[in-house]
């Protein structure tokens, strides 16, 4: 082993796939692209971190809810073009030709192109470290998309593709809650 940057570590733990967030302000949408996100459990809770440089943040605070949208691979040069762009001067939903779809329980909507939805309610936020912790109040999938595979950022610029999928569900069934 050698020492590595501390600076760089978080490359080794960016969790959960790069995630589109829609948000709602009046009539206007709109989306930004977050990796920093995590699963709080078995339950439909969910966090993700994010702050006042980012557009979004000021819906999130005043509605306290949003859509985390789930892309694919097919969809990752959008994604990342939609993070490298602010909602302040652009429609991005407009820009990237994105179909924005009425949710059911939010004002913010749905993105058509994406393979899944969830529809959120935040229920707590950690402004010292701009934690966004949120519960899912529904959640939606359009199992015709063809393409299923996720992406996740590293931090540094590049992207780690889903690949192969490995099962060990009969070693875990025991920890697994009922229905999953």
């Amino acid at each position: 082993m050698k020492a590595f940057p501390l600076n760089k570590t978080f490359t080794f733990l960016e969790p959960g796939p790069v995630i589109l967030v829609s948000t709602a302000c009046g009539d206007d949408f709109n989306i930004m692209t977050l990796s920093w996100t995590m699963v709080l459990d078995f339950t439909p809770r969910f966090a993700f971190m994010t702050g006042p440089w980012n557009y979004s943040c000021k819906a999130l605070l005043e509605n306290k809810e949003c859509v985390i949208a789930i892309p694919t691979v097919d969809m990752a040069e959008t994604v990342v073009s939609i993070g490298a762009c602010s909602g302040a001067e652009v429609n991005k939903f407009e820009k990237f030709k994105l179909t924005p779809l009425k949710a059911k329980f939010v004002g913010a909507p749905l993105i058509k192109e994406c393979y899944a939805n969830i529809e959120c309610k935040i229920v707590d936020y950690i402004e010292k470290h701009g934690i966004f912790i949120m519960d899912a109040v529904s959640a939606w999938i359009d199992d015709r998309h063809k393409e299923k595979r996720l992406f996740h950022a590293i931090g540094d610029g590049s992207f780690i593709v889903d690949g192969e999928k490995i099962n060990y569900r009969e070693i875990m069934i025991a920890k697994l809650p009922d229905g999953v």
